[in-house]
């Protein structure tokens, strides 16, 4: 064994990519990781375009976004426990700063872990789209724009719409990100983007790039019902969401895309009310309505006092239903209410294809009154007889009066409570009267039930994660909180926003947040202390799946690593050159604190954020424990063969530790190494 470094760059997505490569046509390789075109070509025979007309879409800049995709990031992300909540338990993670440096340093810990990234980009209007001025030089950049190092004329600018680049200078921000972002989705992963009308159709093209058009689930029309009014054309009222998935067929057999029926417990709550009124001495609903009306005497209409029968049941539930103006096409269907209570819609049984349908569909039913055979349907029925035989036995058909009537299928609402995921879904509101009551404010927030529903339907497995890097005021974050306390799948957000200034005039600014990272910072607190008033019982206890919600959230800012890292965009002068090699003999910042340190290298090494962290104390000296034992850290720079002994005897699969910490003595570096070895420990690490 010997000791190796620390990479402390973010993960190399070329070399990734070659590696991938490498995997399916390691014949194409020569000299280890050079490829040779000439082999790939001929493996792939006929795929391959040597024309140089070929169907796609490029822009200005297109060539250089790949070089700033291709360059790691030497950042890292510093813990803020001040401003987290449950720090140490939660599993669920805000970050400052710039998500194109914040996505390519999460590579290596979340690499094909993120269920959905689901995203509300600046529309490219040209106010508030903001951007890097130089793409080659990303965390520079943002360390100036935040005022961590001087300002030499590096900034985020607005895009105005007189600039020649106007949709080319959007389309290389959003590009790069989604690049390095696709990266992180599970092979079942799924991509949610909300699009205004000013990028729907680059933004498209771009995924159909990215993603495959194979991929593409679909546009979604969110009809927001309210017409743009100072529209020079046709007055819009729709915005769109793009959904891709990572792998259509992966994502298919994990996942149906549906979604709950935003009624189905609102009617079924009224069904329950209106039953309950069967057998009792009443008056039919429609003098009851006239006597509320017109505020009359009862007494008046006693002679129509009578006992109310399920055909008034379904009478007064079926004029409720028509007065409901909110209803989806799934909901209106279900406007009866059977003997036991249900809310049902009857469906015909007929087989749906042109084709007819194989001998078994064919089988008669028998009416239960008359015994006789009733009609079947030209093309046969929908269902085998097998299936018909359990419907039968859970009284889910219905007969008419007598053998003449075909039958028809019974749909209880109770067990349809999802619907196919439509292509257009109306949603007017607005969260003025959240942020009225969580005392913020912010222009143009998605609105939170609108962000549920979503959610709920990508995000259907315990322990998903959904990734927000736009993050704005944080309605992501504030969603996930609220739908864990309802249920327990435990679904876990990372969100990213950058320290975009708020408006000088603005109520934001005036409410103190200086940033729109603060504002989102504060709605996420303040969304748990609602959730958790919102959900409390009258003792102000949860429930047991809403106790077990995670109501937390960590804390990080992106910044300059604690190590000083060789800069690849260093000027080639003999005196910055020098300036680099010195930083390197001693490469500790002076300014680094050890958790900061810590949790740069758990996330350099692969770790998530989340990860259980440990503290121990070994022979007099503090060792952190990652995830049980799976590698132990030791910080400390006063290093002696007794810690290190005890730090092997533990066995981890891989250690670290500082390169200062052994002082300069080689012999306490091989004896450790020997220890390391054997005790099983697969990496032994310095840094």
């Amino acid at each position: 064994m010997e000791i190796g470094k620390v990479d402390l760059k973010s993960l190399d997505l070329k070399q990734h990519q070659l590696e991938k490569l490498k995997e399916i046509f390691p014949e194409a390789f020569i000299e280890g990781n050079k490829v040779d075109w000439d082999k790939l070509r001929l493996t792939l025979g006929e795929n391959i375009d040597t024309g140089k007309e070929r169907f796609g879409m490029n822009w200005p800049g297109k060539a250089d976004c790949f070089k700033t995709i291709q360059q790691p990031s030497i950042g890292t992300l510093i813990p803020d426990r001040d401003e987290s909540i449950n720090f140490d338990t939660t599993q669920n993670t805000f970050i400052e700063g710039d998500n194109l440096e914040a996505l390519k340093l999460l590579q290596k810990a979340y690499l094909g872990k993120i269920k959905m990234i689901y995203i509300d980009p600046p529309y490219n209007t040209g106010e508030d789209f903001i951007y890097p001025d130089n793409y080659n030089e990303t965390l520079d950049t943002y360390l100036k724009y935040t005022g961590q190092i001087d300002n030499e004329g590096r900034k985020y600018a607005t895009n105005p719409e007189t600039d020649g680049r106007f949709h080319s200078k959007w389309m290389n921000m959003i590009y790069s990100r989604l690049y390095i972002a696709k990266n992180l989705l599970k092979d079942e992963g799924v991509v949610v983007i909300h699009m205004d009308e000013h990028e729907i159709v680059n933004l498209t093209i771009i995924l159909n790039e990215l993603f495959g058009p194979e991929n593409n689930l679909g546009t979604i029309i969110w009809d927001k019902g309210n017409p743009k009014g100072d529209a020079k054309g046709v007055a819009i009222q729709h915005e769109y969401l793009t959904v891709f998935a990572k792998n259509k067929e992966a994502f298919v057999k994990d996942n149906s895309l549906e979604k709950e029926k935003e009624n189905a417990d609102r009617i079924l709550r009224k069904a329950k009310k209106i039953f309950s009124r069967l057998g009792k001495d009443d008056y039919p609903d429609a003098i009851n309505e006239i006597i509320e009306e017109f505020d009359i005497k009862e007494e008046i209409f006693s002679v129509h006092k009578r006992k109310i029968v399920l055909e008034d049941i379904n009478s007064e539930f079926n004029a409720w239903m028509k007065k409901q103006g909110n209803l989806s096409g799934g909901e209106k269907a279900y406007i009866l209410i059977d003997k036991n209570g249900d809310v049902f819609q009857s469906v015909s049984m007929a087989w749906p294809n042109k084709k007819e349908a194989p001998e078994d569909y064919f089988t008669p039913l028998i009416h239960p009154l008359t015994k006789k055979e009733c009609p079947v349907p030209e093309r046969g029925w929908r269902y085998p007889s097998e299936s018909m035989k359990k419907y039968l036995e859970k009284n889910e058909i219905i007969f008419g009066q007598d053998e003449s009537t075909q039958p028809r299928r019974k749909y209880l609402l109770k067990d349809n409570k999802f619907e196919n995921l439509p292509s257009i879904i109306f949603y007017g509101g607005s969260d003025d009267k959240l942020f009225k009551e969580l005392k913020l404010s912010f222009d143009n927030p998605k609105p939170l039930e609108f962000a549920k529903l979503l959610l709920k339907i990508f995000l259907n497995k315990k322990d998903d994660i959904v990734i927000d890097f736009f993050a704005g005021s944080g309605t992501t974050a504030h969603a996930v909180l609220e739908l864990n306390s309802t249920n327990n799948l435990s679904r876990k957000f990372i969100c990213a926003q950058l320290p975009q200034p708020t408006e000088k005039k603005s109520a934001a600014r005036k409410q103190g947040f200086e940033t729109i990272s603060q504002l989102c910072v504060e709605r996420i607190k303040r969304s748990i202390l609602r959730t958790k008033l919102k959900f409390a019982d009258k003792n102000n206890l949860f429930t047991p799946v809403q106790a077990e919600a995670d109501l937390g959230f960590k804390v990080f800012k992106l910044s300059p690593s604690n190590f000083n890292v060789w800069d690849t965009n260093v000027k080639h002068e003999d005196e910055e050159i020098t300036k680099q090699l010195q930083l390197n003999i001693h490469n500790l910042s002076e300014q680094a604190l050890e958790e900061a340190i810590l949790f740069e290298l758990l996330l350099k090494s692969g770790f998530e954020l989340t990860i259980p962290v440990q503290q121990l104390v070994l022979a007099d000296k503090k060792v952190y424990s990652i995830a049980n034992d799976a590698m132990l850290i030791c910080l400390d720079k006063k290093l002696n063969k007794e810690v290190l002994k005890a730090i092997a005897d533990r066995q981890p699969s891989r250690v670290i530790c500082l390169d200062a910490g052994f002082n300069g003595s080689d012999e306490l570096k091989t004896n450790a190494v020997k220890q390391m070895e054997s005790k099983g420990v697969v990496k032994f690490m310095t840094v």
